[in-house]
């Protein structure tokens, strides 16, 4: 968004995170959102972004290992399921 200070930005990305579809990827998002969005670059909140755009029921998929993610968001679904089981 242009005009959005990068504060703002990650106010936004969290609130989107945690107001999704289903409970269990409101939980998994929230939980990666709060632990890792300040850290990443504008591209990688760009990715995040995009992700936050995909069904909830193909994330769940993707994030759980029960189907493979797209190409363009593998390297992200693996970062998000990496951190769900490392809790």
């Amino acid at each position: 968004m242009t005009g959005e200070t990068r504060e703002t930005r990650l106010k936004r990305l969290k609130m989107r995170s945690m107001r999704r579809g289903i409970k269990e990827m409101d939980l998994i998002l929230m939980r990666f959102s709060e632990a890792r969005l300040a850290e990443m670059s504008a591209e990688a909140l760009d990715l995040y972004e995009n992700l936050l755009d995909e069904n909830d029921q193909d994330l769940y998929q993707w994030v759980s290992g029960q189907t493979p993610a797209p190409q363009g968001l593998a390297g992200l679904i693996e970062e998000i399921a990496e951190h769900v089981s490392a809790r």
